[in-house]
């Protein structure tokens, strides 16, 4: 974007490739716990009912994975669902992709087998004829890094080969600190405005991602809902809060670098309330389930 620093264009450029933050393994391995109590569980009974409708008995449920990282999806959805399932792990980056199929669980809620294996891949431009035989298609925390177009496209090759998607946590652009400061608003502002930044001549839809999730499968007549799956960071989440924070500041302050000086002054009242156990961070996101018509 015009006028922008280099350093805004180095933040960009390392949170759009493999390896950056927002995918590193100790980051995803970070968050883990808190994605796992954030998911909307009553989804899950929704899909639970989709796939013993659809799935024929004895035969596996196939459920695509897509931007997998280390299989936190995976690992949270499997041991939820009975029945055997093979997961395709699909990912761009081989490394995750090992990660996460080592670290599979191998059975279902009903002790069923659950099997999986690996796809190296990017998740846009996927069409329909490579999800053929899928029951399933699961993401967690990948449309708010998607465009418009991207994310329209995914909802079409889902509706197309007739499988149900279960995105969860995108993020809303909702954030909520306690004790609060007059500087949370600004600094939340600018994180979303650099959430919706263009990349590489991409416009990332960012806290809109959910919201055109939604209605791309609406308008192809998927029956779809949405459910909210917010973050709730307390005393027991301090490692996650404190490093939410830096990334949360330092994208803010590449949107918008006036911010630089009230920065460390902003990150240090924060840190100290983190270590004091007193800091409480609530960050909106949104899962979204849609199923192929005529489904319930």
């Amino acid at each position: 974007m015009p006028g922008r620093s280099a350093g805004a264009a180095e933040w960009d450029a390392r949170l759009s490739v493999p390896g950056s933050p927002v995918c590193a393994p100790d980051w995803l391995t970070l968050r883990e716990g808190a994605d796992a109590a954030a998911r909307a569980s009553e989804l899950v009974e929704r899909v639970r009912a989709h796939l013993e409708a659809t799935v024929p008995p004895g035969e596996p449920a196939v459920i695509t994975d897509l931007g997998c990282g280390t299989g936190s999806m995976g690992r949270w959805l499997a041991g939820r669902l009975p029945g055997p399932q093979v997961w395709i792990l699909r990912d761009r980056d081989p490394g995750l992709l090992a990660r996460a199929a080592a670290g599979m669980p191998s059975a279902a809620a009903d002790g069923a087998p659950v099997t999986a294996r690996t796809e190296e891949g990017d998740l846009t431009g996927l069409r329909a004829a490579e999800l053929a035989g899928t029951s399933l298609v699961s993401a967690s925390a990948v449309l708010d890094l998607l465009t418009a177009e991207e994310v329209d496209a995914l909802a079409a090759a889902c509706v197309e080969a007739g499988c149900a998607a279960l995105l969860t946590l995108t993020v809303v652009g909702s954030v909520e600190i306690a004790p609060s400061d007059p500087l949370d608003v600004v600094f939340a502002a600018a994180f979303d405005s650099h959430q919706r930044r263009h990349t590489d001549g991409r416009r990332l839809l960012g806290p809109d991602a959910g919201a055109a999730a939604v209605d791309a499968f609406a308008q192809r007549g998927a029956a779809v809902e949405s459910r909210p799956s917010p973050w709730r960071l307390g005393a027991d989440q301090a490692e996650l809060a404190e490093e939410w924070l830096r990334g949360w500041i330092g994208a803010a302050c590449t949107e918008q670098p006036d911010l630089v000086q009230h920065a460390a002054a902003y990150l240090r009242h924060r840190l100290d309330a983190c270590a004091a156990g007193e800091l409480r961070v609530v960050v909106g996101h949104v899962d979204v389930l849609a199923l192929p018509t005529g489904v319930s």
